[in-house]
């Protein structure tokens, strides 16, 4: 061989090193292979489930390099970008709890206590400064069933501090007469509606340390100010009358009978000032526009979730709530946001051909509530709900087994069965029906606001929101031959004149846990919030023959008073609806365009 030869060959292999070596550190190129390959889907899964990405949680920078990866390579795919002001990022705040701030304070008769060592706020206490006498409640109940106890039958609550017993005289169970009643949340209403100042609680004997301060996402204020003392301070106060926490539990404990008293001449002042935790997330948003004159207009989503549990932890949905540790969520979701980035690129190369438009969604804070998707499908700046024919979610189809995947909310359109049908006839694939369009995914977003979905999915496995989800696990063939199925199938809904149509399939919400006297509206609470300060906001009705539906209530209304009692928020919502049995009619108002109605509600 001459040197000319061995020249050329070793240029070649050098050529071919550093190709690998970009491929591997930069992802896939414009103008490299089009179509869906193995290597790039393993590619994507890699650099997002990397250790470095510490988990994807929202807004940390391990979740800013993946959407900088997307748009990165979108970019050089050819793909437009479609979030915000022009840009691929279509941003939004996501809460992450409450916080205590600065000045939070009290004091009994002039004389402060420490903060989280003798009180401390609870995340549901209203702010401000708060000044009054007290009076004691006992266990706090207001029950009239099973069993009658009014803590406040012979007290004069108004404008006072309202001092109860945390739990009750037994241990809560679902079948207990005081389940629904023993929630410190559920208290706290109950001294509300008696027009207290605020309410403190305070431990039973044998559990005298101050709980955690709750900094879950889905904490919220309130209205009145909600203190917890500690067992020192507490008995420190009540030892002024001659009592003990330990006496004064003991005999309601063993008599099943309410105390009351009054704390004449003792004045507790307080400030309290909770701060609401948000940082900012955001969806990252793709567009190939159709050639189509009008069915360009009309739009198919093609969605992941790129978003993961971080470093676990509590409130992060870890099946190991105790272990620090990368999630790397190779399997949930970086497989599916491998999905959407090939099946870009693949379509790209066909846009020629395409009728309709296709937005490709990686949806951020899947895993804090569906926040992405429901944020996308309200406030999309390029794309109204009523434009978008079919959403198609990939999440988790990395792990196919035995060549059969799992389809659900095929019921969401009566085309969508027949259609399937047929293509897996001619695929190397099997697959399981499910009709419900609601599910615990993206696609459901986009099913409340009736757009027909589908749902692709390999089944749960043993390294579900655990650690050990890593990139090794990919069934890395069986992906590939998931996102070709997928492809053909966006090709035939792009291609068909007539949009499938839409059919309800199942509630627009979440089954709920059967608990006793367990009565529910009907509605899609929101987990996000609204605009109103007071209330909770709906975002959609389960469906049409739900209590809530035959009474007129809507999306958009928020729900004010429950029978003539307020409420602000979920966890009131919640407490409201414990209160209520089977059969009721009872009167829901809600404010609608800043309207007040009252409807009336048969349960």
């Amino acid at each position: 061989m001459n040197n000319l030869s061995k020249n050329k060959i070793t240029f070649g292999l050098i050529f071919l090193f550093l190709a690998l070596v970009l491929m591997k550190n930069q992802g896939t190129i414009r103008g490299g292979n089009p179509e869906i390959t193995e290597l790039e889907i393993i590619e994507h899964i890699k650099f997002m489930s990397d250790d470095s990405k510490k988990g994807r949680y929202p807004g940390t920078k391990g979740s800013k390099d993946v959407i900088s990866y997307i748009i990165r390579l979108w970019r050089e795919i050819g793909i437009k970008p479609g979030g915000d002001n022009g840009s691929y990022v279509q941003p939004f705040d996501i809460s992450d709890g409450i916080e205590i701030g600065n000045g939070t304070k009290l004091s009994i008769d002039g004389k402060e206590l420490i903060l989280d060592k003798e009180f401390s706020p609870m995340s549901f206490s209203g702010n401000g400064t708060f000044s009054g006498n007290a009076v004691f409640a006992g266990y706090g109940f207001n029950i009239n069933g099973e069993i009658n106890w009014n803590d406040y039958s012979e007290l004069d609550v108004s404008g006072k501090w309202v001092i109860v017993i945390m739990d009750a005289p037994e241990q809560v169970h679902p079948h207990s007469p005081y389940f629904g009643h023993a929630s410190l949340n559920k208290k706290m209403m109950v001294a509300r509606d008696n027009n207290a100042l605020g309410i403190i609680f305070i431990s039973k004997e044998n559990d005298g340390e101050l709980v955690n301060f709750n900094h879950s996402p889905a904490s919220s204020t309130g209205s009145i100010p909600a203190v917890q003392f500690s067992l020192e301070a507490a008995n420190n106060l009540f030892s002024q009358l001659g009592h003990s926490i330990s006496s004064i539990q003991n005999k309601m404990d063993s008599s099943l009978k309410s105390i009351q008293l009054n704390l004449d001449g003792i004045i507790i002042s307080t400030h309290i000032n909770l701060l609401e935790k948000t940082f900012r997330g955001g969806n990252v948003v793709g567009i190939i526009e159709g050639k189509d004159p009008i069915l360009k207009n009309e739009f198919i989503v093609l969605g992941a979730h790129f978003d993961h549990l971080g470093m676990g932890g509590h409130h992060t949905g870890s099946r190991k709530r105790d272990t620090t540790a990368v999630h790397n969520g190779a399997d949930d979701n970086a497989s599916g946001t491998a999905g959407i980035i090939e099946l870009s690129q693949k379509l790209y190369s066909k846009r020629n051909q395409l009728k309709r438009s296709i937005i490709f969604v990686a949806f951020d804070a899947e895993e804090k509530g569906l926040l992405g998707s429901k944020h996308f499908v309200e406030n999309s700046s390029v794309v109204s709900a009523e434009n978008i024919t079919t959403m198609i979610n990939m999440d988790m189809v990395g792990r196919l087994r035995d060549s059969t995947i799992s389809v659900g909310a095929i019921g969401t359109s009566p085309d969508f069965e027949p259609l399937l049908d047929s293509l897996f006839s001619e695929s190397d694939l099997s697959f399981t029906k499910s009709m419900s369009g609601y599910g615990p995914s993206d696609h459901s977003s986009f099913y409340v606001n009736d757009i027909p979905v589908l749902f692709f999915f390999t089944g749960a496995h043993s390294e579900y929101h655990l650690p050990e989800d890593d990139w090794e696990l990919i069934n890395v063939p069986g992906e590939k031959t998931i996102l070709d199925f997928i492809y053909n199938l966006t090709l035939i809904l792009n291609q068909n004149n007539e949009r499938p149509a839409f059919s309800e399939a199942g509630p627009k919400e979440a089954p709920k846990r059967s608990r006793t006297n367990n009565v529910t509206l009907g509605i899609i609470p929101s987990y996000t919030g609204g605009s109103s300060e007071e209330g909770m906001l709906i975002d959609g009705v389960s469906s049409k023959e739900s209590p809530a539906g035959k009474a007129g209530m809507i999306k958009g209304d928020v729900i004010i008073k429950i029978n003539g009692k307020k409420l602000l928020n979920i966890q009131e919502y919640m407490g409201r609806m414990a209160e209520l049995k089977k059969g009721q009619k009872i009167k829901v108002t809600v404010l609608r365009n800043g309207d007040k109605k009252v409807l009336d509600v048969q349960l």
